[in-house]
């Protein structure tokens, strides 16, 4: 397999398109990672059960919710306008049950926006050294009953698909789907002996708090804020 290509998080001119009023307006307050992040947490998550849809930014604006590529998607629109470069990494996991999230570099390190049905899987505060750290973060909450991170790539969205429109369209966006599952990744080792302790874990707290999904990872001070939702169980 090749490479990975170098990501080039340098800003560019964000693009000219035709925005409705309130996307604008959406957009002009959104004008952080941190307050997207806020407000895809508010958003009921899109709890597809067929893997049905793959919504770009105007959908998700007017439908207020989203899975996690949808509200990655979400995120490279919104923040693009701001500045950053449409960057999305690509978590691969060994239950095929992959998730994506948008990231950026910000004086202080990589962070990332993300949604999930997971809590330990959305947004981390920019304070990564490197991409791969960033990824790594995810390892530990990643672990449930199937799923462990094998690899992460991270795409640019505006140069690896110059030709589709993944930023306003109105049908599903499955070409961005098929390009992160065809996109190099570089693998996470990590240790058996280990995954096996944090997977007992999790079964352990599942069974013994009415299924509830676990928020006792370490390192919880570089996550940016869960939903309420996730919250409010504990």
């Amino acid at each position: 397999m090749p490479s990975p290509p170098r990501v080039d998080p340098r800003p560019a001119p964000p693009p000219l398109l035709p925005f409705t009023r309130a996307e604008l307006a959406l957009i002009a307050r959104l004008d952080t990672p941190s307050k997207v992040q806020r407000w895809l947490n508010r958003l009921p998550y899109n709890a597809e059960t067929k893997g049905e849809t793959l919504r770009s930014f105007r959908p998700v604006a007017r439908l207020k919710t989203a899975h996690c590529l949808e509200a990655a998607l979400f995120a490279a629109v919104v923040l693009e306008q701001h500045g950053y470069p449409p960057l999305v990494m690509s978590l691969e996991s060994q239950d095929w049950l992959d998730h994506v999230i948008f990231v950026y570099r910000h004086d202080t390190g990589w962070g990332s926006v993300a949604r999930s049905r997971d809590p330990g899987l959305h947004g981390r505060k920019p304070v990564f050294a490197s991409l791969r750290a960033l990824a790594k973060s995810y390892y530990d909450p990643y672990v449930d009953y199937t799923g462990r991170i094998r690899g992460f790539g991270v795409a640019n969205l505006a140069r690896a698909l110059p030709h589709y429109d993944w930023r306003l369209t109105m049908r599903h966006a499955w070409p961005v789907e098929q390009m992160l599952i065809d996109w190099p990744h570089r693998k996470i080792a990590s240790d058996d002996r280990r995954y096996r302790w944090l997977l007992r874990r999790y079964k352990a707290y599942r069974a013994a708090h009415n299924d509830r999904k676990p928020l006792y990872y370490r390192g919880r001070d570089r996550w940016e804020p869960v939903p309420a939702a996730f919250l409010s169980r504990t």
